[in-house]
């Protein structure tokens, strides 16, 4: 089955069809909304292979999203990716999930969805679908002091962010050619799986809206993307926990007293130390998710890792409360940056199967004040289980998981009569201690949702602040 749909194809595809449905005036576009608003006459996608078993249907789609920058600029000028969209034949929901993940442009073309994927779709009753290539990589940049370089992941973004600062060109931010391909692949997934329900004869519903997630860079692009396309339903960002970056960096360097290797391609081009500067704030007003907060109030279940190599587990304090609506903190203990191995994904299909069947989702409220000594927190609904993660370092504040391993111990927590959880943070004799509250919700999914507290540290000082 070979289909391929363009932008001015008549059949499926309008003109305009692979460009964000808009959450905002005209007047209020950013460069980011601009260039996700704009046709591309690249667009295309065609079902390469098929595969059908007793209980669904994979799609394996070339989807080419667009084309970001010349010949001249750029080793590859299209952006291609590997769709694949499980389709389950007790699909019952018009609200698909599209996970966004990373690899490489020289990677052999799928035969199948991965056991993740087809799991999430029986799961959840739901269409799902994997973005991968995300961004396109690797990639040189022809203009940049090493044009031979094959750049990838964060070495590509930060370099992309230096041409931006030398250009003042706004779509050289590599932020923005990637929120346009989880555009396309929601336009590629609503067409490919209209297309299959006519060809096969099936019942299956129109896709009207997602969940998007993704991890870590795709966790960016999953911000990014919710703010420009009001096809979004919900989103589930995962290991970014960087929103409002200037603060969170300074807060960064100043409980290390210096940046994470993990951070070393964006201290490698002298972008850490230029957060602050105007070409720093051009660049955190385009492609920071914080600045569009004020569009995100759609559900959001923000999964963060306890010992991440990139960020602070107390980072959320720089966001989280300024988000409006519905949002959900869950951070996963005793884990780093990849979340190997940990529950995380029983968590996101819960979560989505809530958005694609309308199941009831709780809400974890706590105190704001982040250095009292005791945090009473309620849950809307009483947990299935409720547990206190605590961890102490008396060397420094550094939960990173390489540093401490698994440090963080697991601790019942019973609630009051009232229904509150009192969760003490208490500063250890030496050192720092950090300690969250965790609670397991059966909302109906066949998978339990586990949400959080924000991670609490104590004493909150900040070992090598600047004086003033």
């Amino acid at each position: 089955m070979l289909v391929r749909f363009l932008l001015a194809a008549a059949l499926l595809c309008s003109p305009g069809a692979a460009t964000a449905k808009p959450r905002m005036a005209v007047d209020a576009r950013t460069p980011l909304d601009k260039y996700c608003a704009q046709p591309d006459p690249a667009f295309a996608w065609e079902v390469v292979h098929r595969v059908e078993t007793p209980t669904h249907r994979t799609l394996i789609v070339l989807l080419t999203s667009q084309r970001w920058r010349t010949a001249s600029e750029v080793s590859r000028t299209e952006w291609r990716h590997w769709l694949s969209i499980v389709v389950p034949n007790e699909a019952e929901s018009d609200t698909a999930l599209l996970f966004i993940t990373g690899g490489s442009n020289e990677e052999a073309p799928p035969v199948e969805a991965e056991g993740r994927i087809v799991g999430a779709a029986l799961a959840t009753r739901s269409v799902v679908a994997e973005l991968r290539t995300v961004p396109n990589q690797p990639l040189k940049l022809l203009t940049s002091d090493q044009p031979d370089r094959p750049r990838s992941e964060d070495d590509l973004l930060a370099a992309s962010w230096v041409e931006f600062m030398e250009t003042d060109d706004p779509t050289w931010l590599a932020q923005l050619p990637m929120a346009k391909s989880a555009v396309a692949a929601m336009t590629a997934v609503q067409q490919a799986v209209a297309a299959e329900a006519r060809s096969a004869g099936r019942p299956t519903p129109a896709i009207a809206r997602f969940t998007v997630a993704g991890a870590s860079k795709r966790g960016w692009t999953t911000w990014l993307t919710a703010a420009v396309d009001d096809r979004v339903a919900a989103i589930a960002p995962i290991v970014i926990d960087v929103l409002n970056i200037e603060p969170s960096m300074r807060h960064h360097q100043a409980c290390y007293g210096e940046y994470s290797q993990a951070l070393k391609d964006y201290e490698g081009q002298g972008l850490a130390d230029r957060l602050s500067s105007p070409a720093g704030a051009a660049i955190r007003a385009i492609v920071d998710p914080y600045a569009y907060r004020d569009r995100l109030s759609l559900p959001k279940c923000v999964i963060n890792a306890s010992g991440d190599e990139f960020f602070l587990p107390d980072s959320s304090r720089f966001y989280f409360d300024d988000l409006p609506g519905e949002k959900l903190l869950a951070c996963t203990p005793n884990t780093g940056h990849s979340l190997a191995g940990t529950d995380a994904l029983d968590t996101l299909a819960a979560f989505h199967a809530s958005v694609a069947h309308n199941l009831p989702r709780p809400t974890v409220t706590w105190q704001s004040a982040f250095d009292a000594p005791v945090h009473t927190v309620r849950c809307s609904f009483p947990p299935t289980e409720a547990v206190l993660w605590r961890a102490v370092n008396p060397s420094g504040r550094d939960f990173r998981k390489p540093v401490v391993g698994d440090a963080f111990k697991a601790t019942p927590l019973e609630p009051d009569a009232d229904g509150a959880y009192r969760v003490p943070i208490e500063a250890p004799p030496e050192g720092f201690s950090a300690a969250f509250a965790r609670f397991t919700f059966d909302i109906g999914a066949g998978v339990p949702l586990r949400v959080s507290t924000p991670v609490w540290v104590a004493p909150d000082v900040e070992p090598f602040a600047k004086q003033p």
